[in-house]
């Protein structure tokens, strides 16, 4: 049984740090072309992007499920092709956390490229640097409290997840099986004392996770 629990938890902490440095890679640059777009049809993105937010996480794992079934075209043809199978799989339960934590990763990082003063892009381009130059030495170092509050929010997003992981994963011990999924397996089976271990440790993280962001955010900012 402890062996079981604690294999639960890497899991769950794996598949969140798997999707979180998966996010830092595909959501900057959504961020970015987003904050830097004129289109009129940059709202429709960003609601598209937003969808998760208000959108019961059983919706989403459905449909991630249909497409990612063997029996679906895109399922067949990822198996097929790459041998990739998405369907109660941990790399499906990382396909679908992207998906629903991408505007918990997108969101601040956008803001915080909005919120940066024209002059100092300008002042760069002025001195002959490229725009992935700005980017990595003047713009990403200048919303270092937007991007580690994005990576934290998506990191602890994903570690408390449950629906989408329960419609696209199952409950597969060793596999799919992570602490939310393992709370209510065992509120189920009326085995209240081993969920409130998993249940503890996850309001511990969530308040210490928490608690050092608003601390390095705080510093940040007297910082200058």
């Amino acid at each position: 049984m402890a062996q079981e629990f604690w294999q639960t938890l890497w899991l769950t902490f794996r598949l969140a740090a798997v999707t979180t440095l998966l996010l830092i890679l595909i959501g900057i640059p959504i961020a970015y072309g987003i904050s830097r777009s004129r289109s009129r049809f940059k709202p429709l993105l960003e609601a598209l992007i937003s969808m998760p937010l208000v959108l019961p996480p059983t919706v989403l794992g459905f449909y991630l499920l249909l497409a990612f079934s063997p029996g679906s075209w895109l399922g067949a043809w990822l198996e097929q092709a790459f041998g990739l199978k998405l369907v109660f799989t941990f790399a499906g339960l990382v396909v679908g956390s992207i998906f629903y934590s991408l505007p918990f990763m997108v969101q601040p990082v956008q803001s915080g490229f909005e919120n940066l003063p024209p002059n100092l892009v300008e002042a760069s381009y002025t001195l002959g640097k490229s725009r992935m130059e700005t980017l990595l030495r003047v713009q990403l170092p200048n919303i270092k409290p937007s991007l580690l509050t994005g990576i934290v929010l998506a990191f602890a997003h994903t570690v408390g997840e449950f629906g989408v992981i329960l419609m696209i994963g199952g409950n597969i011990p060793g596999q799919t099986r992570v602490a939310s999924i393992a709370i209510y397996d065992e509120v189920e089976a009326l085995h209240y004392g081993l969920a409130n271990q998993y249940a503890l440790v996850l309001i511990a993280f969530a308040f210490s996770i928490l608690a050092m962001v608003y601390a390095i955010n705080r510093r940040m900012l007297r910082a200058g």
